[in-house]
């Protein structure tokens, strides 16, 4: 793919925007549920867990775009493009799978929040977020990836100010959360917990689709000037999005160990909910809820548009966003349908998406370090380490996450 000759002449803030997108699974319903059980569970013991899952996801992330940049291929063509037809075929099943499951929690997220805002049954609120979430797409196809990219970057602010507002109007105690930097656990369950925050951290949707977003948004520069000052605002929109949403998983935690700690009901978002409501009073209740109706909306149109790259890459097929889009939400409306709890449902969702995780992270990391691929962008060998190291914690807490839910 040619250098796009327009890149030149734009003020590098400008180039932000794929990170952004990116970072809306990092903000989805399903981290809220986890964030806020963790701090209405164990107050402030478990804020580390969320400043090294963020950073994390800081790595992950720039892999995924440095690969797209450099290679000028998304990561499901760079996988497909090694494997033969019907290898790449399973690996496709398994991909399509994990998009459904994510679409699951995203849609129900969002039934959820129409459900506390207006008092909407979850079936009615899952079509209407499938609704808003197909508009959202028809923006990407009509307007293009960067009016896509703003309108994401737009609910990315209001589910932060959704959640943050809460800090100001009942501020957490600065000692404690400092001493919640210090990894420490309190038993069995903080541990079991802490592994759920960890291993659900990296969303697999995420990591195939960024490395498309940053190609399609910068083209494949040659090796020079031009793609290094590339590679560096990356690293910039890569940090300032990460920063952003680790902003809001952390406001979550605190919010709930200040005001929710030791009180019942609060392992569901409508019970976590009610509760906020009780201690900060219905305005912030109000924000909570329309922060989670954006973090709904939004991760499931990035999702669903992660889904149509996965198959193009993967399969060489590429189908209308909008059928694609019709084609993951059957599932989720399908759940709502039945009546199955909500919670349990979106429990169930993340064992599907731990399933995924190293058919993602295994490959970023050793397409990033081939140097056949990568030419001088080649990771530095560090980098490599800590990729491995991330891969490999991520893969573990995974697998016992999917044996405690199974077992449980």
């Amino acid at each position: 793919m040619a250098q796009r000759a327009d890149v030149r002449v734009r003020p590098s803030w400008m180039l932000l925007g794929p990170a952004f997108v990116a970072a809306i699974a990092y903000v989805d319903p399903g981290n809220v549920a986890a964030n806020v059980s963790a701090g209405a569970q164990f107050g402030f013991l478990l804020v580390w867990v969320v400043v090294v899952a963020n950073a994390m996801a800081c790595l992950v992330q720039y892999l995924s775009a440095k690969l797209g940049l450099v290679s000028g291929l998304s990561l499901p063509e760079a996988v497909g493009g090694r494997m033969r037809r019907r290898t790449r075929l399973v690996y496709w099943l398994q991909a399509e799978l994990v998009a459904m499951a994510t679409d699951l929690a995203e849609v129900m997220g969002g039934a959820i929040a129409l459900y506390l805002l207006f008092d909407l049954p979850l079936l009615t609120g899952g079509v209407i977020t499938g609704a808003v979430s197909l508009l959202l797409l028809m923006v990407k196809d009509r307007r293009g990836q960067q009016m896509f990219e703003r309108v994401i970057t737009g609910l990315l602010l209001v589910i932060a100010i959704g959640f943050l507002t809460s800090l100001f109007v009942s501020p957490p105690p600065v000692d404690q959360v400092a001493a919640g930097l210090v990894p420490k656990f309190a038993g069995t369950e903080s541990v079991l917990l802490a592994a759920a925050m960890l291993g659900a951290t990296v969303m697999p949707h995420a990591v195939y689709l960024h490395s498309g977003l940053a190609r399609d948004r910068h083209g494949h520069p040659d090796p020079g000037p031009m793609r290094r000052m590339l590679l560096r605002v990356t690293r910039w929109d890569v940090g300032v999005a990460m920063v952003v949403a680790g902003a809001v998983n952390l406001a979550m935690l605190l919010v709930a160990a200040t005001n929710l700690q030791g009180q019942e009901n609060t392992d569901s978002i409508e019970g976590a909910h009610a509760a906020v409501g009780g201690a900060l009073g219905p305005t912030v209740a109000l924000l909570f809820a329309i922060g989670l109706l954006a973090s709904g909306l939004a991760s499931s149109s990035v999702g669903a548009y992660a889904g149509a790259m996965i198959m193009q890459g993967l399969l060489h097929v590429s189908i209308p966003m909008v059928a694609r889009r019709l084609i993951t939400l059957v599932p989720a409306l399908a759940v709502l349908a039945v009546g199955i709890d909500a919670s349990r449902a979106l429990v169930l969702s993340q064992v599907v998406l731990s399933f995924g995780i190293p058919f993602a992270l295994i490959p970023l990391v050793r397409l990033t370090s081939d140097r056949a691929l990568m030419g001088d962008d080649i990771n530095h060998r560090l980098t490599t380490a800590f990729g491995w190291i991330v891969a490999a914690l991520i893969t573990v807490l995974n697998v016992v996450l999917i044996y405690l839910t199974v077992k449980g």
